[in-house]
């Protein structure tokens, strides 16, 4: 008699995360254009590369409701929650309004974010 061979289903591989490429970073200065907190201006705390998102200082705030643990209070936090890429404008350092951005590459190989209204560059602020 053959034994029975138990054989592993075939797994559903996943499709690879494609990461959205954004031309804002962590410490930008932006302002939102659309949505609740339309008008209002922050510095990026985070990006979140994987969905698009950015988390901006001051914006979209949420209240969360934590538990104590050993070392953190609980109680009711406020955080600011991420917001979409797109509904964010960079602020052109010499006008002091948002604009679209532009890249352009030096000679030695680097990529330099150019305003569209000025057309002076954005330095990256890490």
């Amino acid at each position: 008699m053959k034994r029975l061979v138990y054989r592993k289903a075939k797994r559903k591989r996943q499709k690879p995360v494609t990461r959205v490429k954004m031309k804002i970073t962590k410490g930008d200065m932006v302002q939102v254009v659309s949505g609740n907190e339309k008008g209002k201006r922050g510095r990026v705390l985070r990006t979140h590369p994987k969905t698009g998102r950015i988390t901006i200082e001051g914006v979209n705030i949420v209240k969360r409701h934590r538990a104590a643990t050993g070392t953190t209070e609980g109680g009711i936090m406020e955080m600011p929650a991420p917001i979409h890429h797109s509904n964010a404008m960079l602020i052109d350092p010499k006008t002091d309004e948002p604009t679209r951005v532009r890249r352009r590459k030096d000679k030695d190989g680097t990529i330099e974010r150019i305003a569209v209204k000025s057309g002076g560059s954005i330095p990256r602020n890490r």
